[in-house]
């Protein structure tokens, strides 16, 4: 399915009644409209706004022109970004087993969030994956607090945080569905 822009990520799916993970969500330091984003339904493009307000605010760097696709790729990848190229590719899998489980927009929008926020940085010429796991981690604090969910996702290990995401449906990423109407804020103007 290819998620439109009225599609939310919080509108597919059943939800579980498992608790939130622990730590509560902090007001956040640099941006606060931006975490407000988060706690409401959203589909990609507004959680890959968040992203580039954070990454901006804090880092000073932005790229452009961005695209997004969904496949399903084995369980251990959050998704991936081809370096020179410009498409990053989530792995549905994992998004709809979050989504199942989630049990707030704040939980999934998090989620997407630290993904995108990773592959984004990526984009940007973080290459290393060490390295962009702690800028993601930092640009995080920075943006949302310490006590902010996605803060405490980027810090840790998503599939120690959350070990039902070992056993996602997996594939092997043979077919991408491209997510219309995402990045819009800077495609808008030129893309249709």
């Amino acid at each position: 399915m290819v998620m439109s822009a009225r599609t939310t990520l919080a509108d597919r799916g059943p939800r579980s009644s498992r608790p939130s993970p622990p730590g509560p969500s902090a007001a956040p330091s640099l941006a606060p409209a931006l975490a407000s984003l988060l706690e409401r339904p959203a589909d990609y493009d507004a959680v890959f706004r968040v992203v580039r307000g954070a990454v901006r605010s804090v880092l000073g760097r932005e790229r452009p022109g961005l695209g997004l696709g969904l496949a399903n790729l084995p369980p251990s990848i959050g998704a991936y970004w081809q370096v020179t190229g410009n498409l990053i590719v989530l792995n549905e899998g994992l998004v709809a087993a979050m989504r199942a489980h989630a049990t707030s927009p704040l939980e999934l929008n998090s989620f997407v969030y630290v993904i995108l926020a990773h592959e984004y940085l990526h984009s940007l010429g973080y290459l290393d994956e060490r390295a962009v796991r702690r800028v993601t981690a930092e640009v995080t604090r920075a943006a949302f607090g310490a006590h902010h969910l996605a803060t405490a996702m980027a810090e840790g290990d998503l599939w120690q945080q959350y070990p039902f995401l070992a056993w996602a449906p997996g594939g092997d990423g043979q077919r991408l569905k491209v997510v219309t109407r995402f990045d819009l804020a800077t495609t808008q103007n030129y893309i249709r």
